[in-house]
């Protein structure tokens, strides 16, 4: 299999337009047409990761965070990032990594926590904007129906789970064929008015070029007029954090035992234990503390995430339960989620889980 066969399995889960800005998710090394051998899977990438995937003769290694985070200015081997590049370059592995798109899909990195936490009628906690666009265009009225059909086929007129949608209205549309055309009605040189629908749709950014090619193919005329909104609404299943509900409240020991054991974490750092039962419960992966307003306007009673600063926990306000387990135990079940869903997609394809721990940070227990 091509490598870029699995990229284009991997960016369908989990689109690259997905991420923060500030993320390096994508292809960090190697090149899309190269024959895969097997694959790695892990949560970062160490030197240690590489020379495991040298062992197991695995020519690409998928982590959930990028090596290659800012930009390199040189690469002498000096740290331990272009340490990790210059093997990696030298034994032609490739280096995918797969970050902040797929903490922001429902079923990426929170769904996972949400699952092993047992939490049910789960939602994004924050929606993330500036996914969607409007296509507008204008059609003769029997042609309508066909170009319609063509826009929801490649995608369009889905909205929450309503699909199919669009707006129309009907008008007239005027037009001067000019010399070396061949209209599809009307004259060269002569000014035609024709009974017009027009047609609005939603979609996905990363649906656009898809989308206008149905369009182009579908529509009759020679010059297709549209135009192309972006819209500035949040995408109910697209976002940072996950928000659901425990089957029973437990007091405030009993969760954070819950959590300790569930998501396999050392230590718990957490605020003070509040007189209410905790029902409802946030979670983020990784770095959360930006999520804290936001999990306390949602009434949610706790708050599982990590790398809370000291005077972090004192903006929980005895609103909630902040729970810290740790960034690489939040994280930790991301590398199993990415061989599910590779294996499911392409069975007979090599795939390993990394046998090394990359937690950078040990505990004296």
């Amino acid at each position: 299999m091509r490598l870029s066969v699995l990229i284009k399995f991997l960016e369908e889960f989990a689109p690259p337009n997905y991420q923060e800005d500030y993320d390096n998710s994508g292809l960090l090394i190697g090149q899309p047409e190269q024959e895969l051998v097997a694959a790695l899977v892990a949560l970062d990438c160490t030197e240690a990761i590489v020379d495991e995937a040298i062992e197991n003769n695995c020519n690409l290694i998928i982590t959930h965070h990028p090596i290659v985070f800012k930009g390199l200015k040189k690469i002498t081997g000096k740290t331990y990032v272009e340490r990790v590049v210059l093997k990696a370059i030298k034994n032609n592995i490739a280096l995918y990594a797969i970050h902040t798109n797929l903490d922001h899909v429902k079923h990426g990195v929170n769904g996972v926590i949400c699952e092993r936490l047992g939490l049910a009628n789960v939602k994004i906690l924050s929606p993330k904007g500036g996914l969607l666009k409007k296509l507008v265009t204008f059609c003769p009225v029997d042609f309508a129906p066909r170009v319609r059909e063509a826009l929801f086929a490649a995608g369009a007129g889905n909205i929450g789970n309503y699909s199919d949608c669009s707006f129309s209205v009907d008008g007239a549309g005027t037009f001067k064929a000019g010399e070396d055309t061949d209209p599809f009605v009307g004259a060269q040189g002569v000014l035609h008015q024709e009974d017009e629908v027009r047609i609005e749709v939603v979609f996905l950014t990363q649906q656009q070029r898809k989308v206008i090619l149905a369009l182009l193919e579908n529509h009759p005329y020679e010059e297709v007029a549209y135009d192309i909104y972006a819209l500035e609404n949040s995408l109910d299943n697209v976002g940072a954090g996950m928000v659901g509900w425990l089957e029973e409240g437990l007091d405030g020991l009993a969760f954070l035992n819950l959590v300790k054991d569930r998501m396999d974490a050392k230590v718990v750092r957490h605020t003070n234990l509040l007189p209410k039962k905790i029902k409802k419960v946030a979670v983020c992966g990784g770095s959360g503390s930006f999520l804290l307003q936001q999990a306390i306007a949602s009434g949610a009673d706790a708050f599982v995430t990590s790398d809370f600063k000291y005077h972090e926990f004192f903006d929980a306000d005895n609103k909630l339960v902040i729970a810290d387990i740790g960034h690489f135990e939040t994280e930790q079940f991301t590398s199993n989620l990415l061989i599910d869903i590779i294996q499911e997609k392409f069975p007979n394809f090599a795939i390993r889980l990394t046998e090394h721990n990359t937690n950078p940070v040990n505990y004296l227990i």
